[in-house]
């Protein structure tokens, strides 16, 4: 790394709660920060202008779909994702990993790299780290992942030290087949559930000398205890002049307890998903829009709440819309879901900066304990 990326601008006293910057080609990140996926070039239901007045700062694209389907070359002709999709703020893509890993009975994993089957057509594919780098390069993405072997939880001690190793010997692939320095390139910590794995794998990747790193083979299974655990005992090894990235990590409780033992970024489907299927986060918790309980109810979905849906619609409207399957109940609940997700990242960074992050804590979770009933019924 040539040049200082990532610059730490307040601390909690009290937690390893930080807020930064992350500068990029597309602008500068403000972090904590959380990343709408947008799986195949798009954000579902939404388009790029909504995300930009819901405050997103930067999304993820997904090298594994956009590598099947249209194709990195056609991208990267067409003028990389950016203008593809017209978003212009930074977008990181994942390496591809991931998708592969959850491929287990269409995959096969060697040294060369994952050989899958296409979920699209059938189709078999190499993944290689230098493939994962060239698809990444053309996209144009502002901050590449290095290709990673994701490993299940359960699995042994020797199961996941010979995942640990490759993943090791992978990344230097990635760094040497890498062409285009301006865009960053975070490195994949791994080492599955042994903390004397995890020690290893860091100090290996902290001398290839990456960009950033992610705390990767986490919400793979393990118990949730757990989960905290290794990102307690793992985010220290990791220098604060570097950005701290959890993969796929979660719920808005996943976030403020991982907030608090100083993790960067974060990316999950689970706003966007949920919202397709009708869960609606809010101040007090969740509610499933199609409960009968709301077929009258006259209030919006979370009265705190000010985002667009709020401001304009009820539950009773909103479960309407979800139980005829109208188009515009995803984007309605997903442009709540989101809403609440960035506004409670703006929070947490504000919270922050005051050195208040304890007592955001503490009235995030009354909030659910005391007001959850009286808001569901």
């Amino acid at each position: 790394m040539g040049t200082k990326i990532f610059l730490e601008r307040s601390r909690c006293s009290r937690t390893r709660a930080r807020t930064g910057c992350l500068f990029t080609r597309h602008g500068v990140i403000k972090t904590p920060v959380f990343m709408p996926v947008g799986t195949q070039a798009s954000v579902k239901a939404l388009t790029p202008g909504e995300l930009v007045s819901l405050g997103a700062q930067v999304i993820l694209g997904n090298t594994y779909h956009l590598y099947l389907r249209p194709g990195h070359e056609l991208i990267g002709r067409l003028g990389g994702l950016h203008r593809f999709m017209n978003w212009h703020r930074p977008i990181l893509t994942d390496s591809g990993g991931f998708q592969v890993y959850s491929l287990a009975p269409f995959r096969r994993i060697e040294e060369e790299g994952a050989t899958f089957r296409s979920h699209v057509d059938g189709s078999t594919h190499l993944l290689t780290p230098e493939l994962a780098m060239e698809i990444q390069e053309a996209l144009g993405s502002d901050i590449m992942m290095a290709l990673d072997t994701c490993i299940p939880y359960p699995s042994t001690q020797k199961e996941t030290e010979e995942a640990t190793d490759l993943t090791t010997r992978w990344a230097k692939r990635c760094l040497a087949a890498r062409t285009r320095p301006e865009l960053l390139l975070f490195g994949i910590v791994q080492g599955g559930m042994f903390k004397d794995l995890r020690i290893r794998h860091t100090e290996e990747l902290l001398d290839l000398n990456f960009d950033g790193y992610a705390l990767g083979g986490l919400s793979v299974g393990e118990p949730k205890e757990m989960l905290f655990e290794i990102i307690d005992y793992c985010r220290p090894l990791i220098p604060p002049e570097f950005p701290c990235y959890v993969m796929g990590v979660g719920t808005p409780e996943d976030l403020v307890e991982c907030v608090g033992l100083g993790i960067d970024m974060f990316d999950c489907v689970m706003p966007t998903r949920n919202a397709r299927n009708g869960m609606l986060f809010t101040s007090f918790g969740h509610i499933v829009i199609k409960n009968a309980r709301f077929a009258s109810d006259e209030r919006p979905v979370d009265p705190e709440c000010n985002c667009y849906t709020c401001r304009n619609y009820s539950r009773a409207y909103l479960r309407h819309l979800f139980m005829a399957r109208e188009l515009l109940s995803y984007r309605l609940n997903t442009i709540h879901n989101l809403h609440y997700y960035l506004k409670l990242m703006s929070d947490i960074r504000k919270a922050i900066e005051k050195d208040e992050f304890l007592r955001f804590k503490r009235d995030f979770y009354s909030k659910r304990d005391n007001e959850g009933s009286n808001n569901v019924q």
